[in-house]
Order: C-alpha cells, then sequence, then structure tokens
C-alpha cells in the first residue's frame, strides 16, 4: 500500500528550491558571459540576467562606408553573449536544483 501525501514536506521543498533559487539569481549578478567576433573587432558581455553590460568597438572596425558590417559584427557579439549567458544560468540551475537541463527550460522563459 502506497504512504500517503505529505503536504507538508512538499511545501519544505518548494521553500528549499525558492532558497536555493535566490542563492543562484544572486550569484548570476556577479557572472558574465562574453563573446569577441570579427578578429576581437567587437566584444560584448552579457550578465546573468542576461542583461548586456558592455560593448567594446575596435576603432579599426569603425568606417563610414561600411556601416553595415559594423552592425552586422554588433548584432552577432550581442547574439553569442547572449546564448552563453544563458548556459551558464542554466549550469546554475542545474547545479543548484539537481534538475536535469531540459526540466529548466520553463523556468529560463522557454529558452534551452
Amino acid at each position: 500500500m502506497a504512504e500517503p501525501f505529505d503536504m507538508n514536506q512538499l511545501f519544505r521543498q518548494i521553500q528549499e528550491l525558492g532558497g536555493k533559487m535566490k542563492t543562484v539569481q544572486e550569484t548570476l549578478r556577479h557572472r558574465t558571459a562574453e563573446a569577441t567576433v570579427g578578429g576581437g573587432m567587437v566584444r560584448a558581455v552579457v550578465n546573468g540576467k542576461l542583461e548586456l553590460v558592455s560593448i567594446e568597438i575596435d576603432p579599426q572596425a569603425v568606417d563610414a562606408r561600411d556601416v553595415e558590417m559594423l552592425q552586422d559584427l554588433v548584432v552577432a557579439a550581442v547574439n553569442e553573449a547572449h546564448r552563453r549567458a544563458q548556459a551558464l544560468v542554466q549550469e546554475e540551475l542545474q547545479q543548484a536544483t539537481g534538475l536535469p537541463l531540459g526540466a529548466l527550460g520553463g523556468l529560463l522563459g522557454g529558452t534551452q
């Protein structure tokens, strides 16, 4: 015969998970991911809150005759840094919760 469901145990587990999530959020606030593109011409840094915190553009990348190339480099650097930050978030959440990465997609707004 199965044991009765323990609602108090479930609430304790939820509270514990909530505490772990707060710890992870605080840790991620101080962690960053970066990406460089164009042979180092553009560098983007995104924090663990998935916010763009800095962008550096080598002056040699600035060519008034080819603004489109610079725009493409900036977009590529930001997107790659954002992907790396998302991976960082997933790794931190997995370590804190013990849940498999696939289960964490919903916690990140559906990104995996």
